[in-house]
């Protein structure tokens, strides 16, 4: 029944949500075309007035024609010079001087003014003016009676909509509130809370969701359902609508009275039937079908893909399942694994601590970055102690794929934009090229001959650079053909620590490799060495002296997993994310395209790569790919 509701009031919110941006938009419409009208008597009052033919008379005619309230010519000192009205208020009190309103035109600041709404000079109604400027900077006024403008604005506002909804005596209130003030409301709106005293009201303004909750009072249980309201991009506030429960408690008292009943009745027929059951059934029956059940259960339990734990009220593990085990490196034979003995950081323990039913982390678990989705729920045992069952979801290689799929766009686009770039600039630079040649071959100046060949040389280096570039762009967006080779992987690593070791040297810097898995894979063997090359080089650019750079290798599945990682300043956290992207880079002379021609590889060859970094505690990039590549 709240679905129902909540369906419903969601309905009725969307339905309010739309007159409200309609009321607004007719606003709106009607405020330019008023504005145009007004404008476009201005101007031709303008006209008569810069050409020296306007009369009061003749402009008394031009407001009654048009039906305009008043049309007033101020000079640049604030008097008036024409007016379409010859009423005179010397006996009321003055609101405001004309220049208060039409300084900017006095002072050549602007042509045109839309005054807009604002109260009468002398008496307590309100114009919609607006003024242009003539050539001398005296100021063309024309206003019209707002009163209809007002009294329709009331008609269709938001007060009116509010108020007509809460005539329907099921709804208690509706009211729009920002995080200020209530912008209107109808119904009984006297104890609404502020949006900034409550949780709920602040996560659906900031998460622009509708959301609902049940709000009880001394004598009142109030269905209360809010959605953010929105105007041509710009966050106005957030409606509330209140419904009345008292139908919904009504239905819900005649329901429990039918329960009862049935249930006395189920009872008794559950009892006679139960007694019968268990009277014809001996002990070894219930005690075989126990343990095929029994048996059951655990296999279902232990080859489940999602961990499963249950810790009792002393924090120990009493069951885990061989995911658990696999996941948090637990030792199934032992009945005692207490939760603070586990070789987890500290982030990983919040997988024990939450009090949320749903929840997602990020820890590391023996050196590894997982991403895991926690579903928590308690039961009391026989003794009535209280037991925790955690059901946790490793996302970690959902994640990784997500932000490789991410980055792939990402590269996609960019490698079609640098193509066409690159196309495009290509032809203009051959013909500068071809020109600046042919200018140094065949011109000989008088004066300045060395100026002039030292500006021509400086032309073709530039555009020998720029094409560089241009070729950069190319090697890029153009798809380089795989050629697979059969290997050893660590002749690959051998070879590569032979290429770096004078350099490394120099440094100072320490270079290992870990192969825990050694054996002939299938790549691409130049390609997939320019990457370890390229990770390797960037490990070295970042460690100024005395540093450590590691290669290790191991196999999950059928899959080969190279990490390298280094002790250099790390990567900060808010560039992290982009070090992939298309020459982006935090070299001085970098170009920003080998860490996205290294993804482009991996990606090419079925794997995925990943990074971890923090600042000052150095980076590790993690390839996966498959064994043998299958194009």
């Amino acid at each position: 029944m709240y679905d129902l509701m909540a369906e419903q009031s969601h309905s009725l919110l969307e339905t309010t949500l739309s007159a409200s941006n309609n009321a607004l938009l007719s606003y709106e419409t009607i405020d330019s075309e008023l504005k145009v009208r007004l404008l476009n008597n201005a101007n031709l009052v303008k006209l008569l007035y810069e050409r020296n033919l306007l009369t009061d008379k003749l402009l008394k005619r031009i407001a009654v024609e048009n039906n305009i309230y008043r049309i007033n010519i101020f000079s640049i000192e604030g008097e008036k010079l024409f007016s379409s009205n010859e009423e005179i208020h010397t006996d009321l009190e003055e609101n405001y001087s004309p220049s208060d309103y039409l300084y900017p035109i006095f002072n050549d600041e602007v042509d045109t003014l839309i005054i807009g709404l604002k109260k009468s000079r002398y008496q307590d109604e309100f114009r919609f003016a607006v003024a242009v400027a003539s050539t001398n900077r005296s100021a063309i006024v024309v206003n019209i009676n707002a009163e209809d403008l007002l009294k329709f604005r009331r008609q269709i506002g938001f007060g009116s909509l509010l108020k007509k909804l809460t005539n329907n005596d099921k709804i208690e209130f509706a009211a729009l509130q920002d995080y200020n003030n209530i912008l209107a409301a109808s119904g009984n709106v006297e104890n609404l809370e502020a949006i900034e005293e409550s949780e709920f009201l602040l996560n659906s303004l900031n998460d622009s969701t509708f959301a609902w909750r049940i709000l009880d009072s001394d004598t009142l249980q109030i269905f209360e359902a809010v959605h953010p309201f929105s105007h041509n991009g710009r966050l106005v506030g957030l409606f509330r609508l209140g419904l009345s429960l008292d139908p919904l408690n009504a239905i819900n008292e005649r329901i429990i009275r039918r329960l009862i009943i049935i249930g006395i009745i189920l009872f008794v027929l559950g009892s006679l039937l139960l007694t019968y059951i268990f009277t014809q059934q001996n002990f070894d029956v219930l005690q075989k079908r126990f343990k095929i059940v029994e048996a059951y259960s655990d296999k279902v339990l232990h080859n489940v893909s999602d961990a499963v734990i249950v810790i009792d009220g002393n924090n120990v593990i009493k069951i885990s399942n061989n995911a658990a085990n696999k996941l948090l490196n637990l030792d199934a034979n032992s009945l005692d694994n207490k939760i603070e003995t586990l070789n987890l950081d500290q982030s990983c323990f919040r997988i024990f601590n939450t009090n949320l039913g749903l929840e997602q982390i990020e820890c590391n678990i023996q050196n590894d970055r997982k991403y895991l989705l926690i579903s928590k729920s308690t039961f009391e045992s026989e003794n009535k102690s209280t037991n925790t069952v955690l059901v946790i979801r490793d996302l970690t290689e959902q994640k990784l794929l997500e932000n490789q799929i991410q980055r792939k766009e990402r590269m996609v686009a960019m490698g079609e934009l640098a193509s066409g770039v690159a196309h495009e600039i290509r032809n203009p630079l051959n013909t500068i090229s071809t020109i600046t040649q042919q200018l140094n071959k065949d011109f000989e100046p008088i004066e300045n001959k060395e100026e002039f060949k030292t500006l021509s040389n400086l032309v073709a280096n530039e555009v020998k650079r720029i094409n560089q570039t241009v070729q950069s762009f190319l090697r890029f967006s153009k798809p380089e053909k795989i050629s697979p080779s059969e290997f050893l992987l660590s002749e690959l690593i051998t070879q590569i620590e032979n290429q770096y070791k004078l350099m490394l040297k120099e440094k100072s810097i320490t270079f290992s490799h870990n192969l825990n898995w050694d054996g002939i894979v299938k790549w691409d063997r130049n390609q997939i060495q320019q990457v370890i090359m390229n990770l390797v080089q960037n490990s070295f650019d970042s460690i100024e002296n005395k540093g450590e750079i590691s290669i290790e290798s191991f196999k999950q599945n059928e899959d080969i997993i190279i990490k390298i990682k280094d002790n250099g300043p790390g990567i900060p956290s808010h560039i992290l994310n982009k070090i992939f992207n298309l020459y982006f880079t935090t070299k001085a002379k970098g170009t920003g395209i080998g860490l996205s021609i290294v993804q482009k590889i991996i990606m090419e060859h079925g794997g995925i790569i990943n990074v971890e970094s923090e600042e000052n505690n150095g980076t590790e990039f993690s390839i996966k790919l498959p064994i043998i590549y299958n194009s």
